[in-house]
């Protein structure tokens, strides 16, 4: 199946490692221009610095999505650099809990609410009047395997990421007659340098992981960034307000 993705523009939040990263070049490989934000600056410009090298096109654009006046500065800068936006994946979130639900702290409510559901709102708010101008498009973001189920000990987390999948459904069902699609990726554990430093200390913790999904493994990053490419291609346009497990089968138990 053909992606055709050619001469268009796509816009990844979240972009200077991990999944972002990995989608970032996914989509230069498939000869799309690439507007990468974050706000790690050296890692996003890391990111623009490989897809450049492989012979694509991109820019980085540093943003906080939690900031209106930085995630409009952002679209800005889409458009005055590329002229359009067909594509975008808000991929851009945090996980910091480490305790059950009665030993979180507002501070942590806020941050993981501000970045990952504001975040994705924001963005929404200012993608969707561009995808508009050009007749159409497709939106994905990035959900959990938390936001379809229970995540002890990350209930907040799992909170931001039952949000996501609510605003990509509501936002589909809306803007569905505009030729807009939205969807939401939910990936279960990914192997990112996150994964990795948070296991490296204890091998037993990432035998776990990997167990937890029936394929006897842990995901990788290339695998998110196909499904992301998919929901955007026009293969799936029959496919919105979709939450997609890309989890090895562990939400299937």
């Amino acid at each position: 199946m053909s992606l055709s993705f050619s001469g268009q523009v796509a816009l990844v939040t979240g972009g200077a490692a991990g999944i972002g990263r990995a989608t970032a070049l996914a989509f230069a490989n498939e000869g799309l221009k690439v507007v990468v934000s974050d706000v790690d600056v050296a890692g996003g410009e890391g990111t623009v610095e490989l897809i450049r090298a492989a012979g694509g096109q991109a820019i980085f654009v540093r943003c906080d999505v939690t900031r209106d006046a930085e995630v409009k500065a952002l679209m800005d800068a889409t458009v005055a650099a590329y002229g359009r936006l067909d594509y975008a994946f808000n991929n851009a979130g945090i996980e910091i809990e480490k305790g059950k639900l009665a030993d979180g702290s507002e501070a942590e409510f806020d941050a993981l609410m501000g970045v990952n559901v504001k975040g994705v709102w924001l963005c929404m708010k200012y993608q969707i009047p561009l995808l508009l101008a050009q007749g159409g498009g497709a939106i994905v973001n990035t959900s959990s395997v938390a936001g379809l189920g229970a995540a002890p000990k990350m209930s907040i987390y799992s909170a931001s990421k039952h949000a996501v999948i609510g605003l990509t459904k509501s936002a589909a069902v809306e803007y569905a007659k505009k030729k807009i699609r939205v969807n939401a990726v939910c990936p279960a554990v990914i192997d990112t340098d996150m994964f990795r430093r948070a296991h490296e200390a204890d091998p037993k913790k990432a035998e776990f992981a990997a167990a937890m999904h029936p394929v006897g493994r842990i995901g990788k990053v290339e695998e998110i960034a196909s499904a992301v490419l998919y929901l955007c291609c026009d293969g799936a346009a029959f496919t919105t307000g979709q939450a997609l497990a890309v989890d090895g089968g562990a939400t299937a138990i």
